[in-house]
C-alpha cells in the first residue's frame, strides 16, 4: 500500500512538472513582451467576465477587464518594417454567455495629433488614426471576419475570403495600403466592405490617447461546433500622423490584415451554441414624377436570417428592394468594350466572395448584377428568393442562392429564376478547389421555347510556400441558340510576392460561343497573355521618401477566330511616395489597338478598322490624403485610333472633422481624331454630414455631357442594427436639350423621385 502511495505521489508531482513545462513553454515571449506559442506565433487569452463590461468607451475603468490579459507589442509594417510601434496599444478581450468583447487602449503622447477623418458607417480607415480587428473563427488560415473603428466610434465590418485574393490588382493592396473602396469589383471579390453585422462600438479620446470597446455577439459570427476553440486573431492600429500602420501579430510590407495565413492565435474562448433567427421587415413609400405625370405607390417586404448550424446560415427574402442604395457612378467609354458596374446592393454582397469564380471584374460566371436589374440599370421586381452558405465541417464552403424575378410586360421581359450552386474545399497552405453552377430559366407568357442560360465552372487555388500561388478556373455554358462547340472559356495565372517584388504571369482564352447571361464579359472572343513586375524599395533615409516603387506591366490580347491582334498594352511607371504622405506616379504607355469592326465612340464620330499604335505619357500625383484639404489628379497625353488625346482628372477632397467630408471630381477629354473632334466631360460632386455615427445625410450630384445627362441623389439615413433603420432617397434624372432647356425624358427612366424606406431587425432568439 505504502509502495503504492509512493508512486500515486510520484506520479502527480511529474504530471505537476509536465503541465508546467508545457505552461511555461506556451508562455514563452518575445522581445516584445508578446506572449508566444510553441511555434512562435502571438497567443493571448479570452477570460470569461462575471459581469459583461460597460460599452462606454471607458476600458481602464471597468472591472470586468480587471483579470483579462493584455496584448501588446506591435510591430511596424510601414514606415520601418519590423521596428516596434511609435506608441503603445493595449487590448484586453473577454466575453459572456452570448457576446464578445474588445478593450482597446491606443496611447498617444500628444492626442493632438490624433486625425479623426469621417464617421459614416463603413468608411475608409485608410487616412484616419484606427484600430481593426480580425477573427479567423474556423483558424483556417483564409477567411475571417474584420471589424474596425477610428476615435469617432464609426462601425466598419468586412468578410473576409481568401485573405483577400482578388480584391485588387495584387490580391489585396501592395506596399501595406490596401483600399477599402466600397465600388466592389466582380461577383464580390476576396474583401467584402459591404457586409453589415450586429455589433456595437464605442470610442473615446482621453487626454492619454483614444480607447475603444467592441461588442460582438456571437450570433454575428459564423464557427465551427466545440465549447472550447481557438481561433485566429490579429489586430491593426494606424497612426495616421506618422503614416504609420503596426499590427500585433507582425506582417512583412507586402501583406496586410487580410494575411490570415500570419495571424495570431486567441486561446481558450468557450463559444455557445449558434442560435440566431433574424426577421427585419420594411415598409416603403414612394412618389415618382416623370413630365406632367406622379404617381405614389406603397410597398413592404422582409428578409429573414437563420443559423441552420453554428457554420450553415440560411437567408430568405420576400419582394426585395434596394431603395436605399447609393446610385452608380457615371462613366464614359471611349473604347468598344463593356463598362462594369459594381454590385452594390447589400442582399446579394452577403458572402459574395464564396460566389465569385473568374476573373473579377472581366470575366465573372456569375454576377449578381444580372438579377433584379437590365442592361441599362433599370429595376425589375424580385418577388424573392434565398440563399444557403456556410461550411461544413471546417473546410468545405457551400452557397446555394435561388431568386425569381417578375415579367415587365412594358419591356417584354418575363419572369426569370436564377439558380446558383457553388462549393469550394479548402486546403492547407492557402490552397482550394471548387465548382459552380449558374441557371437561368424564363418562364411565363412571355418566355420564349427553351429560354434558358447555363454555366458550369470549376477553380482552384494552390500557395506555393509563403510567397507563391497558382491559380484558375476552367468554364463552359450551355444556350439554345448558339453551337456547344467554342462555347469555354479558361484562364490560369501564376503570382509569387515577397516584399522586394511582386511578379504576375497569366493567360485567358473566352471563346466565341461562350454565353454566361448571369455574368459579365468585358469583351468576347479573344485570348490574352498579361505579366507584370512591381518592385517596392525602401530607402533609410532619402529626401523623405517612404518608398519607391518601379514596375511595368503588359497584356497582349489576340482576337479568338482570326488571331488579329485587338489590344497591347505596355505600361512603365515609378511611384514615389513620401512620409508625409505625398506621392508622384510618372509613368509611360506603349499602346497598340487592332479595330476589327467600325464603332461609335462619340455620335457623329466612327472610328475605322485598323491597327492604331500609339505612345502616352502618364503623370499622376496627390497630396496627404489625411489633411483637412487634399488634391489628386491624373494626366494622360498621347495618341489614340490615329489621331491625340489630352486626360484629366483632378479632384479636391475637404472635410471638416469627422462629421462633414466632400469631393469634386472632374473627368475631361479631349481628342483630335481623323474622323472628327470632341470632347467630354463628367463631373462629381459627393458630400456627407453624420450628425452622428448612425445618422448621415449624403449627396451625390453628376454631370455626363457624353449624353447631357444630369442626376442627384439625395440620401438621408438614421441607422440602427446591421445597416437597418429609416432611408429617406430623392433621385433626379434629366436629359437637357441645349434649345429647349431641361426636359424629362421617360423612356430613357428620367424623372424624379422621393422615396422613404423604414427596416427593422428582429432578434427573435436574443
Amino acid at each position: 500500500m505504502t509502495s503504492v502511495l509512493r508512486f500515486s505521489w510520484f506520479l502527480c508531482a511529474c504530471c505537476v512538472w509536465w503541465f508546467s513545462v508545457v505552461n511555461l513553454v506556451a508562455q514563452q515571449t518575445d522581445a516584445a513582451g508578446r506572449a508566444l506559442t510553441t511555434a512562435g506565433v502571438p497567443l493571448v487569452r479570452a477570460v470569461r467576465a462575471t459581469v459583461a463590461p460597460s460599452v462606454d468607451g471607458d476600458v481602464l475603468g471597468d472591472p470586468a477587464y480587471d483579470s483579462a490579459m493584455v496584448a501588446s507589442g506591435f510591430v511596424q509594417n510601414r514606415p520601418f518594417e519590423a521596428e516596434p510601434a511609435s506608441e503603445r496599444t493595449e487590448v484586453r478581450i473577454v466575453y459572456t454567455e452570448d457576446t464578445l468583447y474588445f478593450g482597446v487602449i491606443c496611447y498617444t503622447a500628444d492626442p493632438g495629433t490624433i486625425i479623426v477623418a469621417d464617421s459614416r458607417r463603413d468608411s475608409d480607415l485608410t487616412e484616419t488614426d484606427s484600430f481593426r480587428v480580425i477573427l479567423d473563427t474556423y483558424q483556417d488560415g483564409q477567411n475571417g471576419f474584420v471589424f474596425g473603428t477610428n476615435p469617432a466610434g464609426v462601425e466598419y465590418d468586412a468578410q473576409v475570403i481568401n485573405e483577400g485574393q482578388g480584391s485588387g490588382r495584387f490580391g489585396g493592396g501592395g506596399s501595406g495600403r490596401p483600399s477599402n473602396s466600397r465600388q466592389q469589383r466582380g461577383s464580390g471579390g476576396g474583401s467584402n466592405v459591404n457586409w453589415d453585422g450586429v455589433w456595437q462600438v464605442v470610442a473615446d479620446v482621453t487626454e492619454f490617447g483614444w480607447t475603444v470597446e467592441m461588442a460582438i455577439p456571437f450570433s454575428t459570427l459564423r464557427y465551427p461546433r466545440g465549447d472550447v476553440q481557438t481561433w485566429g486573431l490579429n489586430f491593426q492600429r494606424n497612426i495616421r500622423d506618422r503614416n504609420e500602420q503596426v499590427y500585433w501579430s507582425p506582417l512583412p510590407r507586402q501583406y496586410n490584415i487580410n494575411r490570415i495565413s500570419l495571424a495570431g492565435e486567441l486561446q481558450a474562448i468557450e463559444v455557445p451554441p449558434q442560435r440566431n433567427l433574424q426577421f427585419t421587415p420594411y415598409v416603403l413609400g414612394q412618389s415618382l414624377r416623370r413630365t406632367a405625370r406622379s404617381n405614389e405607390t406603397g410597398d413592404l417586404g422582409a428578409d429573414l436570417k437563420y443559423s441552420v448550424t453554428p457554420s450553415m446560415t440560411l437567408d430568405l427574402t420576400y419582394n426585395t428592394d434596394f431603395a436605399q442604395v447609393e446610385v452608380d457612378d457615371e462613366q464614359i467609354n471611349l473604347d468598344r468594350f463593356t463598362l462594369f458596374f459594381p454590385e452594390k446592393r447589400p442582399f446579394f454582397l452577403e458572402n459574395a466572395g464564396l460566389f465569385s469564380v473568374g476573373q473579377s471584374g472581366a470575366v465573372d460566371i456569375f454576377f449578381s448584377r444580372r438579377i433584379g436589374l437590365s442592361e441599362t440599370g433599370g429595376q425589375i421586381p424580385i418577388v424573392g428568393g434565398g440563399r444557403l452558405s456556410g461550411k461544413i465541417g471546417t473546410n468545405t464552403n457551400v452557397g446555394f442562392l435561388n431568386m425569381q424575378t417578375a415579367a415587365v410586360e412594358a419591356t417584354g421581359t418575363p419572369q426569370q429564376n436564377f439558380t446558383v450552386g457553388r462549393v469550394r474545399q479548402d486546403l492547407p497552405n492557402r490552397s482550394n478547389v471548387g465548382a459552380m453552377f449558374v441557371n437561368r430559366q424564363a418562364a411565363g407568357s412571355l418566355a420564349g421555347d427553351a429560354d434558358y442560360n447555363r454555366s458550369y465552372a470549376a477553380d482552384g487555388r494552390w500557395g506555393i510556400g509563403e510567397g507563391g500561388t497558382l491559380s484558375g478556373f476552367v468554364a463552359a455554358t450551355e444556350t439554345p441558340e448558339l453551337p456547344t462547340t467554342d462555347s469555354h472559356a479558361y484562364a490560369f495565372s501564376a503570382q509569387h510576392q515577397s516584399e522586394q517584388a511582386r511578379l504576375s504571369l497569366g493567360f485567358t482564352e473566352v471563346a466565341p460561343n461562350f454565353n454566361p447571361e448571369v455574368g459579365f464579359l468585358a469583351r468576347q472572343s479573344y485570348r490574352r497573355m498579361n505579366g507584370s513586375v512591381f518592385t517596392t524599395l525602401r530607402p533609410e533615409n532619402f529626401m523623405g521618401v517612404h518608398e519607391f516603387r518601379p514596375h511595368v506591366s503588359h497584356n497582349t490580347v489576340f482576337d479568338f477566330e482570326t488571331g488579329r491582334q485587338e489590344s497591347q498594352f505596355t505600361h512603365i511607371d515609378n511611384h514615389i511616395e513620401w512620409r508625409n504622405g505625398y506621392e508622384v506616379h510618372t509613368g509611360m504607355n506603349v499602346t497598340r489597338e487592332g479595330v476589327l469592326e467600325p464603332f461609335e465612340i462619340f455620335p457623329g464620330v466612327v472610328v475605322l478598322p485598323g491597327t492604331y499604335d500609339h505612345k502616352e505619357a502618364q503623370l499622376a500625383g496627390n497630396t496627404n490624403l489625411g489633411a483637412p484639404i487634399s488634391f489628386n489628379i491624373n494626366t494622360i497625353v498621347g495618341g489614340l485610333f490615329g489621331g491625340e488625346r489630352i486626360t484629366l482628372t483632378p479632384s479636391i477632397a475637404a472635410r471638416v472633422g469627422e462629421t462633414f467630408n466632400s469631393m469634386f471630381e472632374w473627368s475631361y477629354n479631349d481628342l483630335r481624331l481623323p474622323a472628327g473632334n470632341f470632347t467630354t466631360n463628367l463631373i462629381r460632386f459627393r458630400a456627407s454630414y453624420s450628425f452622428t455615427t448612425r445618422m448621415f445625410f449624403q449627396a451625390l450630384v453628376q454631370y455626363n455631357d457624353r449624353v447631357d445627362l444630369w442626376s442627384s441623389n439625395l440620401r438621408f439615413g438614421l441607422l440602427s442594427d446591421a445597416n437597418t433603420g429609416l432611408f429617406v432617397v430623392y433621385n433626379d434624372v434629366q436629359y437637357f436639350d441645349g434649345a429647349l432647356g431641361s426636359r424629362f425624358t421617360s423612356s430613357l427612366g428620367s424623372g424624379r423621385t422621393l422615396t422613404v424606406k423604414y427596416s427593422h431587425l428582429f432578434d427573435l432568439l436574443r
